[in-house]
């Protein structure tokens, strides 16, 4: 948007050319005030485009937006006209026995019958027990962290004056903080964001002091005990079939103390998460430091298997997510593409309801595969059955924007379309290659985690601080994803620390239950 040769008039002199104008008689250099004044009209235009487009995406970075759906969007419902209101589902909001899966279960047996006893009302038949038992919950309250004062009983002999103290019970141990309270530790920390200043003051107003430090302390010595899984679930994720990357700001301490001589040049810091999946199976790997998510792709790809063939690799279009000296089939996130158009909907409302709906129509798609659990090549076929009609099409309507001078490249939606154009062949993968993903939208979430951490933490204080994290974080929405409960995770893992380190690879959050399973049994 270049910005507009300056011409000074003065009142008269634009009421003169008016007239001039409307009486037919332009004068030598009336053109170029002409041409000059149509100028400024584009690029004032453009100019107050952008800025609303500006406004509305602070307005979202700042108060966030519930979504981005089409309906949303487009301020319509699925069917048209007038909203409809929802109706309340029988039982919304409440969750059945089913969902706590984590809470004790104790089963009570009837006070006066039991199976085989003749029925106490009719007198004839028999008992037999039903395979469905009655089901009452009951959800208790307690401080994240409780603890225990055992007052051992002391006696003095007042002849000789030598004290017996009572024996302490066999099943306290020795560390006054057990697995479960260094499980519960990071499960806040690093899986909730709850920094450790937060923790300390809920700890100290419920009785049981927990000093932020104290805290520091228990982590570290958790992750001295399950460090190994890190890098075994890093190879794990070298081997994926999918690989996703994104990264997030994030700020260290002792990195920004350091020269730039020191840190090579570089000024970012950044969080980088990492996605893989193999089958059904997903990964999430957290990497902070100076490094972007494309270096840190090509440290864990460094570690993927000779024959394995090239991963599909799904990033925004930002070059600095892609690893060098790393074969990859690339696939760019059609969300972002999208959201482009999302943010100047408001000025070109009839342009962007037409590519909306079209890629809505895509996701519907998508969603069918999902629901009825397609394979990757039935999943292909049925895209390119019913989805590359849509984006041929579409493809055919954004040149022609351009062709025909529709549309202005440098105005906003010049440049969305500009970006759906030039990245084509890696948004539209998903047609051609049978596991390729829509979007990036996996990775996006998984970066939540690091963005929440830094939203109440607000940095790392050392590179060290940040290993820990990215330690946590990892095996922690691991197992979010695997739906494997990982406060029990983390305290397997400690109470198992010997065996974990002699074969690390069998206590991934998928599988680290079969070593301890004949144990159980």
């Amino acid at each position: 948007m270049n910005t507009p040769k300056r011409i000074d008039l003065t009142p008269e002199q634009l009421d003169a050319l008016l007239k001039r104008v409307e009486a037919g008689t332009l004068q030598d250099g009336d053109y170029e005030i002409i041409k000059g004044m149509a100028e400024t009209l584009s690029f004032l235009s453009q100019a107050l485009d952008h800025k609303n487009t500006s406004i509305k995406r602070l307005l979202k970075l700042i108060f966030g937006d519930s979504t981005e759906k089409t309906a949303k969007v487009l301020q319509r419902n699925k069917a048209g006209g007038k909203k409809k209101k929802k109706k309340k589902r029988k039982g919304h909001g409440k969750n059945g026995a089913a969902a706590y899966h984590g809470a004790e279960k104790i089963k009570v047996a009837h006070e006066s019958l039991k199976p085989k006893d003749p029925c106490p009302d009719c007198y004839k038949g028999k008992l037999y027990e039903l395979p469905t038992p009655g089901i009452i919950v009951r959800v208790t309250g307690n401080a994240p962290l409780s603890g225990t004062v055992y007052e051992l009983q002391k006696l003095r002999c007042n002849l000789c004056q030598k004290i017996f103290t009572a024996t302490a019970p066999d099943h306290i141990g020795d560390e006054k903080y057990d697995a479960a309270s260094g499980a519960m530790i990071a499960l806040l920390k690093y899986g909730s964001g709850l920094p450790f200043n937060r923790l300390d003051q809920l700890q100290a107003t419920l009785g049981v002091p927990l000093p932020s430090s104290t805290q520091w302390e228990i982590v570290e010595s958790v992750a001295d005990k399950i460090h190994p899984v890190y890098p075994a679930l890093i190879r794990h994720a070298a081997q994926g079939d999918v690989v996703y990357n994104d990264d997030t700001v994030m700020k260290i301490l002792e990195l920004m103390k350091q020269s730039d001589e020191e840190r090579h040049g570089r000024k970012g810091m950044y969080t980088s998460g990492i996605l893989s999946t193999i089958d059904d199976r997903k990964m999430a790997v957290f990497i902070t430091g100076g490094h972007h998510a494309g270096e840190n792709l090509a440290t864990i790809l460094a570690k993927r298997s000779a024959a394995l063939p090239p991963p599909v690799q799904m990033c925004d279009a930002l070059s600095r997510n892609l690893p060098k000296d790393f074969k990859v089939i690339l696939a760019n996130c059609l969300a972002h593409g999208r959201r482009r158009f999302v943010d100047v909907e408001f000025n070109f409302p009839q342009e962007c309801t037409y590519v909306l709906e079209t890629l809505e129509e895509v996701y519907i798609n998508d969603a069918v595969t999902k629901q009825q659990n397609m394979t990757p090549d039935k999943r292909l076929q049925y895209h390119q059955e019913k989805s590359a009609p849509l984006m041929d099409d579409l493809e055919d309507w954004l040149r022609k924007q351009f062709d025909d001078k529709k549309v202005e490249p440098n105005s906003s939606l010049g440049q969305a379309i500009s970006y759906m154009l030039n990245h084509w062949k890696e948004l539209t993968l998903f047609l051609r290659v049978p596991k390729a993903p829509l979007d990036n939208n996996l990775c996006e979430r998984a970066l939540k985690k690091a963005i929440l951490h830094r939203k109440n933490s607000l940095f790392y204080k050392t590179q060290h601080g940040a290993y820990i994290g990215d330690l946590f974080m990892s095996l922690i929405h691991t197992c979010n994803l695997c739906k494997v409960n990982p406060f029990e995770y983390l305290k397997t893992l400690q109470q198992h620390s010997s065996e974990l380190f002699r074969n690390p690879d069998k206590w991934m959050p998928w599988n680290y239950q079969k070593p301890i399973r004949p144990a159980l049994d």
